[in-house]
């Protein structure tokens, strides 16, 4: 399988990677939940090249992530805002984030702080089961054979 069909195959997840792609993806879409949302202020925080931080909100505009807003005609400017589908990644954002607090531990760094908005208090992710909830951890998942196996490029 070519890079450009995941968009189009069967597993779920294929799809989303095909949507979130690369790394730069991803601390691009952490930094627009905290609230940033202009070109200069990506590019300072994560001190790649201005051609890879175009590309990659190009991405994720065209893919309905974020929505380009422009502030500034000459030269043209954009705000770059989260869609629905955008916030909603918030979630497997903070999940990343607790599974590099667990799993990769930096010595010295401070843990992510996430705040409930309805009553106020720090808290920690946790994943229930929309059926009896009970909270579910990595032994409580299985993942019944999946019917579209990625299939091998070198076929």
């Amino acid at each position: 399988m070519r890079w450009n069909e995941l968009e189009s195959d069967d597993c779920p997840v294929a799809r989303a990677q095909a949507v979130l792609g690369d790394r730069w993806t991803i601390l691009i879409l952490r930094d627009a939940l905290r609230g940033v949302s202009r070109f200069d202020v990506f590019h300072e925080r994560l001190g790649c090249s201005r051609t890879l931080i175009a590309r990659r909100l190009a991405h994720l505009v065209e893919e309905g992530v974020l929505q380009a807003q422009p502030y500034q005609t000459r030269p043209p400017r954009h705000d770059y805002r989260l869609t629905d589908q955008g916030r909603a990644l918030g979630l497997v954002v903070m999940l990343m984030a607790q599974w590099g607090e667990t799993w990769r531990p930096k010595a010295g760094a401070r843990p992510l702080r996430r705040r409930h908005k309805a009553c106020g208090h720090d808290f920690q992710p946790l994943v229930v089961c929309s059926e009896c909830g009970d909270p579910v951890g990595k032994d409580g998942i299985e993942y019944p054979a999946y019917p579209s196996p990625m299939r091998s490029n070198s076929a």
